[in-house]
């Protein structure tokens, strides 16, 4: 099974195994791989998920092989955003790369994450990288795009210097560096990054959940918004939460009860 899932109470570990191909994506793979993350969204007893990618390679990208194979005057088209903005989006050439989940996903990465691999590392919320690890547009050598949210993510996350530099030239960046970026927010030693993010979900998932739901969906919703307009969705995202979590949790600080 190329994908499968793995359970620890409320934390999913959505694991890519292709190790022939250094966990590399086609179109059956990345099918599944949206159905696995959908399904952890709407699971009520899942919180927190971990993307895992089995055999030392966090995902090598799109299958340049199997992308070979295309032909036709549009041999994409089954993965085009539809004129009607109120049509269902189609899953992305990756999988998961268009989904916008109420949930956090951690990205566990070993060996390389590239191309595709490096957009879908980009789509989590957080990094964790094997210090062995390394990232980079590595398509960028065959002439293919990066077409799953690397020029939208890349400069919000590391500044439009940066990504310019790094989708130029298709580089190599290696674990120190990325941290330094902040392209990862985590190092782990060799053959760990499943083990530290995992820790790092199940701490998560002892906070209050909507609350921290409620922030992670201002973060993400406040792009490209003016500051008043920011602060005033971040007000109608979480007010709610004052009153729902909020008031228990000061009650909790009062009389000094930790989670």
């Amino acid at each position: 099974m190329s994908v499968r899932i793995e359970k620890q109470g409320a934390v999913w570990t959505i694991i890519l195994n292709r190790r022939e191909a250094k966990n590399a994506v086609n179109a059956k793979i990345a099918m599944a791989l949206h159905d696995a993350f959908v399904a952890f969204d709407q699971d009520d007893s899942a919180n927190v998920a971990v993307f895992w990618g089995e055999g030392g390679a966090f995902c090598a990208g799109w299958d340049l092989k199997a992308a070979a194979a295309l032909s036709g005057d549009n041999p994409m088209q089954q993965y085009a955003y539809p004129d009607d903005p109120a049509a269902v989006v189609p899953h992305a050439a990756m999988g998961p790369s268009r989904l916008q989940l109420s949930k956090p996903v951690i990205a566990a990465i070993a060996g390389p994450a590239v191309a595709g691999g490096m957009e879908l590392a980009l789509w989590c919320d957080l990094r964790v990288m094997e210090e062995t690890a390394y990232m980079g547009v590595y398509c960028r050598r065959f002439g293919v795009p990066l077409i799953d949210g690397g020029t939208v993510r890349l400069p919000r996350l590391i500044g439009q210097g940066r990504a310019m530099d790094l989708t130029l030239t298709g580089r190599k960046v290696e674990a120190d560096e990325a941290l330094r970026i902040g392209l990862c927010e985590y190092l782990a030693p060799e053959g760990e990054a499943r083990q530290k993010a995992e820790e790092i979900a199940q701490a998560l998932c002892q906070f209050p959940q909507q609350c921290m739901r409620s922030d992670r969906q201002s973060l993400l919703a406040q792009w490209g918004l003016s500051e008043e307009d920011a602060l005033r969705q971040e007000w109608r995202i979480s007010a709610g939460m004052v009153a729902e979590e909020g008031v228990i949790g000061a009650g909790r600080f009062a009389t000094r009860k930790k989670i």
